[in-house]
């Protein structure tokens, strides 16, 4: 009995973390990771957290203890990352982020002794790269997803420079972020506990503004002038990692520095290459098939394997190769022609921009529309039976058929993103 309520408590939790767009499937493996960050008590209070940012008032009240008692587990929960804190006109709000990105990566984006992260990376590793549920649900469902590829801004023509906005620049996020925290990249991280990382920097992992000031605050992110930044910005273009960072405009909150083969983002947009997983940039790579020599450089480098060496058909040199891009998979950033020894790769801009999502509100809201789960954002205190009917009638409709539901996904984007982004942010 003791263990079937102990797995209930963790059941809940999971509940609460798949109220919000980007949650966690389910499973026995997503359990034990639980397990490894939340007492049973702190899974039981943490179910409880509305998804809005709260304070420690607010806490109290739900969790029917004493400002003191709460304020304590709230403190130490931050201190470990769990939650976020945020200052905001001299108040502290808190707000539970989403496994990814979120707790599960500010776990391994330091050395820490206070948990086995061996362990819990050989968790990650079967959750997140063996099983495909997680990975599938995070960056395959809906239209709007949870990050963007920056273009490589050294390889950039004067003509293209002036097609891209500031904010598709990470030489602007950085620029204008305050503050900056610098902390280990995650993904390389986990897979050098189980053994298969690779020799790319792992001191490359940034965070910006909100998200970098609570890190900070606890140690788990190294505060960085934007010299710096720049200079680790430099240093992953020269080691051929891509770019890839919050989908907004305003208000980034991360950027990683990504390889092919340890980073999820990189791995899903491989696994699931036809599927829309991450928002490209809006440049594409051409080649000059006459100057191609076949070398294969651009293949190598290359995350999510969208260029290939065909036979160049040359009836004088049968054995001639040269590259061929798939552009359906390509994400835009621009790696390969930064690799090309003779310059034979250059960046043309696509033919249809990707629209970016104004903010973080905006994005959790279309992406909330888009997985049937707006009902969680505008009925955030479950705790009535009044808000889990009408809950439970607005998430008949987004379920409905695609056609029907497209009509009822249009009528909510304009009746209710504007008023949930008053709503969302604290005030």
């Amino acid at each position: 009995m003791a263990h079937h309520n102990n797995d209930s408590v963790y059941s809940r939790l999971t509940d609460r973390l798949n109220r919000f767009p980007q949650g966690a499937p389910p499973s026995e493996l997503l359990y034990k990771i639980l397990k490894m960050f939340f007492t049973e008590k702190e899974a039981g209070l943490v179910a409880l957290l509305p998804i809005k940012p709260f304070t420690a008032i607010k806490a109290a009240r739900i969790w029917k203890m004493n400002l003191p008692e709460a304020q304590k587990i709230l403190d130490n929960l931050a201190s470990r990352a769990i939650l976020l804190d945020i200052e905001k006109d001299g108040q502290t709000f808190y707000v539970l982020p989403p496994p990814m990105a979120g707790f599960f990566e500010f776990s391994m984006m330091r050395i820490r002794s206070d948990i086995n992260q061996k362990l819990l990376s050989e968790l990650f590793y079967q959750y997140l790269n063996v099983e495909e549920d997680f990975i599938r649900a995070l960056f395959t469902d809906g239209h709007t997803q949870l990050g963007r590829v920056f273009v490589n801004e050294t390889v950039l023509s004067p003509e293209n420079a002036l097609c891209v906005l500031d904010y598709e620049r990470a030489t602007h996020i950085i620029e204008t972020a305050d503050p900056i925290g610098i902390s280990i990249c995650y993904c390389r991280h986990k897979m050098s506990h189980v053994g298969k990382d690779c020799d790319a920097p792992k001191d490359t992992c940034m965070t910006f503004n909100t998200s970098a000031a609570s890190l900070i605050r606890h140690g788990h992110a190294r505060k960085v002038e934007k010299s710096e930044g720049l200079e680790l910005l430099q240093k992953a273009y020269e080691n051929n990692l891509v770019q890839f960072g919050e989908n907004v405009r305003q208000g980034v909150n991360f950027i990683c520095n990504c390889c092919g083969c340890c980073c999820e983002a990189m791995i899903a947009a491989k696994r699931f290459a036809l599927m829309h997983t991450i928002h490209t940039t809006n440049f594409i790579p051409q080649v000059n098939e006459n100057g191609c020599n076949g070398c294969g450089k651009c293949v190598a480098a290359c995350p999510v394997e969208a260029m290939s060496l065909v036979s160049a058909n040359d009836p004088r040199n049968p054995k001639k190769k040269k590259a061929k891009l798939d552009e359906k998979i390509c994400l835009g950033c621009g790696v390969c022609v930064r690799v090309c020894p003779e310059s034979n790769l250059f960046l043309k801009s696509r033919g249809q921009r990707e629209i970016t999502p104004v903010d973080g509100v905006y994005r959790i809201v279309l992406m909330a529309v888009e997985r049937g789960k707006l009902q969680n954002l505008i009925f955030d205190n479950n705790s009535l039976w009044s808000h889990r009917a009408l809950a439970a009638i607005l998430g008949a409709v987004l379920k409905l058929p695609p056609v029907k539901r497209a009509t009822a996904t249009e009528q909510f984007r304009s009746r209710y993103v504007n008023a949930l982004i008053t709503w969302f942010v604290p005030s």
